[in-house]
């Protein structure tokens, strides 16, 4: 067996005016741990996007949409950069409350008691006070609703974004790129948050329904007519699974990029790295595939400035 050469591991020489592309390239040089990985990732991303035979997927949790990480996914949306994009019912929420009101800078250690009083919500150290998220969803999504209930009754969840989007008509918002590049976001969960709960109500006395139905209907034709299936999938929960358990059916996804800050030996989806996939059939056994462990909100703006 011929006997493959060894790659020496070299050090950053990092200098000012650096770029983030001479930076990818050291840290793949480099030899470890998660900047190799990092590296990786980089090149499977762009290969994958300049693959025009394939089918992108870009899944992603709620919750970095509550900080400055929406920013990054906004873009990739706007740069049409995926096909398809699937996520959980928060994004909806703190999309839609953040193209109207503000968010603030908090801390981890804050007295959560004393922020309840105060009518202030913590999400990590990201501050949401009442009336940049409840009270603004309610009200939006009141006279959302109803102006759409006028030309339509039935939507499913991709339709329900494009709709919000054009109404949101906020250049900084995810789901007005989504509706203006008409890219589908499809959100199995769609009544897990505020976003959910108001569409509910709204059709506790209204002829109103979403058909999650049509979007797994919109994800089969996608699927089913793609050469080959690729993702970019940041945590896990039913997001992640929406996106492998499609792929499945096109012999799995030939490119995979996992971010993940979750732990394996739970036996959690959120932490099965990509190789666990590759078991189910969710992943071919040839991919191009890498799990990166560490946080989106890091991870995320470096592979979008190395894609630029």
């Amino acid at each position: 067996m011929k006997v493959k050469a060894m790659q020496e591991v070299k050090d950053y020489n990092i200098q000012k005016g650096t770029k983030v592309s001479d930076l990818h390239r050291q840290m793949m040089q480099s030899g470890g741990f998660t900047s190799k990985k990092l590296a990786t990732g980089i090149d499977i991303v762009k290969r994958m996007l300049s693959d025009k035979e394939c089918l992108n997927f870009l899944s992603f949790p709620a919750d970095i949409v509550a900080t400055g990480t929406r920013g990054i996914l906004r873009d990739m949306i706007k740069e049409k950069m995926f096909d398809v994009v699937v996520t959980a019912s928060g994004t909806l929420d703190h999309d839609l409350a953040r193209s109207y009101k503000k968010y603030f800078h908090g801390s981890f250690d804050m007295d959560d008691a004393q922020l309840h009083k105060k009518g202030m919500n913590r999400l990590g150290n990201v501050l949401v006070p009442n009336e940049s998220y409840g009270i603004i969803i309610e009200d939006k999504m009141r006279k959302f609703l109803y102006d759409i209930h006028k030309e339509k009754n039935d939507l499913a969840t991709f339709e329900l974004c494009w709709e919000l989007g054009k109404r949101i008509k906020n250049k900084n918002s995810i789901l007005y790129w989504s509706w203006k590049n008409k890219i589908p976001i499809v959100v199995p969960g769609i009544t897990d948050g505020a976003v959910g709960y108001q569409i509910w109500q709204f059709g506790q006395d209204h002829d109103f329904r979403v058909d999650i139905m049509r979007d797994e209907t919109l994800l089969s034709d996608l699927v089913w007519n793609a050469k080959r299936t690729g993702a970019l999938i940041v945590g896990g929960g039913i997001s992640k699974h929406h996106v492998i358990w499609h792929s499945q059916f096109r012999g799995g996804l030939a490119y995979a990029v996992y971010i993940t800050t979750a732990v394996e030996y739970d036996g959690s989806l959120s932490g099965a790295r990509t190789r666990e996939a590759i078991s189910w059939g969710k992943i071919k056994e040839k991919a191009k595939h890498v799990t990166i462990e560490g946080d989106a909100t890091i991870i995320l703006p470096i592979i979008f400035s190395a894609l630029k």
